[in-house]
């Protein structure tokens, strides 16, 4: 399986950290920890806080900033992957497009200072949790759900050693 990342920067966006490289890693690691059997494709902006308020607001009709936001192609059941994905593939490029993901740089750096980690580990986690999203998990109740998606988030991070 391989996967064609389209990753694009806000104009405003100044990069510090080298975050193309922990996006890439954790997408193919969230796609690989979800045993995703086909190529995808996936297009990531990385933005600040008044871009990604901007989609916000354009989005969801929330009119303030957030660290990411997904926007997945496909309504995907999480563990419960179809076994056909000739319905879901782009028939020019043979791919799966799973969705849109934007994070906000600036606040991913506010983020890891907050809670006492590297810009790459806070970037990492907002790309595995969009990723997550893209695949179908939610977090709207703060029972299983969200217990789920947790879970699983942990298991990638696990996988490509981010820890805290």
């Amino acid at each position: 399986m391989n996967v064609k990342i389209n990753l694009s920067f806000d104009h405003r966006t100044v990069l510090s950290v080298p975050v193309t490289q922990v996006i890439r890693r954790c997408i193919q690691a969230t796609l690989t920890q979800e045993k995703v059997p086909v190529s995808c494709e996936i297009n990531v902006l990385v933005t600040d806080d008044k871009g990604i308020h901007a989609i916000n607001k354009a989005a969801r009709n929330v009119d303030r900033p957030t660290d990411v936001l997904s926007f997945p192609m496909f309504q995907l059941t999480p563990e419960r992957l179809p076994e056909d994905w000739t319905p879901y593939l782009d028939p020019g490029t043979g791919l799966c497009p799973l969705g849109d993901m934007a994070i906000s740089l600036e606040r991913a750096k506010a983020q890891a200072q907050e809670f006492g980690h590297s810009v790459r580990r806070e970037v990492g986690y907002l790309t595995i949790h969009s990723m997550l999203h893209l695949l179908g998990y939610d977090h709207m109740d703060e029972g299983p759900q969200k217990a789920q998606m947790r879970a699983h988030e942990e298991a990638v991070i696990r996988a490509i050693d981010l820890h805290r």
